[in-house]
């Protein structure tokens, strides 16, 4: 029989645990809805629109009932916006050089990309908005513009790597050294606590990396390995998920230091900082 004193010490840890996963389900509320209607939608029989059509629909839809019920603000859809356009360009190059494809017909689409296909880069441009608000994100020692620049090169690189030199572990490594000394500090049943930014980037991109697994396995996309029925996703994808993220981190970031009117999006108030802190 376990003593009463340990029980009390394990309980407050699974506390913990408890609530950082439940508070980060409702950060992945639009995501998880999304999902939900893509797997849906390859139930529906007889459909009297392109199913890509009907998605793009219920993308819009998802969209301004989170607005309109005060889950995310005008910032927040502004930023979820700017990540649906970034990723549309992604789109049309990646599936233009048959990266992925988008095999079934629709009217909403565009150079084989369906305009549905902008709202799963939305999803994550949501999650971060969410989170951020969710666990009143704080960041300590953050560098904008370095990791902005670096960023940036990540995206590019996604694309010049088909006729250029892939240099992502170069970019890896610089993303890594502007980080350096940069953590998220967050809130769980009113403890602080503290994680490296860096670290956060790998654990988003293995946890998208396991809703790709998911998204291609309802049929949101297709690589060419699955056209003749489901395969993992390459574990390779969690690695350029890990460099992904930073891109988006970055808008949000900008979202943030936007709706706080500072020209530190780090800046938190006093009373924030006086909680217990504690470091992963």
């Amino acid at each position: 029989m376990i003593p009463a004193s340990i029980t009390g010490l394990l309980a407050a840890p699974l506390r913990q645990l408890l609530d950082f996963a439940w508070t980060q389900t409702r950060a992945c509320a639009f995501a998880i809805a999304l999902l939900s209607g893509v797997a849906v939608s390859t139930l529906l029989p007889d459909l009297p629109v392109a199913r890509y059509d009907l998605l793009v629909v219920y993308g819009v839809l998802l969209t301004l009932v989170f607005w309109a019920r005060g889950w995310e603000s005008g910032r927040d859809i502004a930023v979820i916006t700017a990540c649906h356009v970034i990723g549309l360009a992604f789109e049309l190059v990646k599936v233009s050089l048959g990266s992925w494809s988008y095999p079934e017909p629709g009217v909403l689409k565009f150079a084989g990309v369906p305009l549905y296909g902008g709202f799963l880069y939305a999803a994550v441009g949501s999650y971060l908005c969410r989170a951020w608000h969710l666990f009143d994100l704080e960041l300590v020692r953050y560098r904008p513009r370095a990791t902005a620049v670096v960023a940036l090169g990540i995206y590019v690189n996604f694309f010049s790597h088909h006729w250029l030199p892939d240099v992502r572990w170069a970019l890896a490594g610089l993303l890594l050294a502007v980080t350096v000394g940069t953590s998220v500090r967050f809130t769980v049943r009113g403890v602080r606590w503290r994680m490296p930014l860096a670290l956060s980037f790998v654990l988003i991109g293995f946890f998208l990396w396991v809703a790709e697994n998911l998204a291609t396995l309802v049929g949101a996309w297709r690589y060419p390995y699955q056209q003749h029925g489901w395969e993992p996703v390459g574990v390779e994808k969690f690695g350029a998920w890990a460099l992904l993220i930073s891109v988006t981190f970055v808008l949000a970031a900008v979202g943030r230091q936007a709706r706080q009117g500072a020209g530190d999006p780090s800046r938190r108030p006093a009373q924030a900082r006086s909680r217990r802190d504690t470091s992963y």
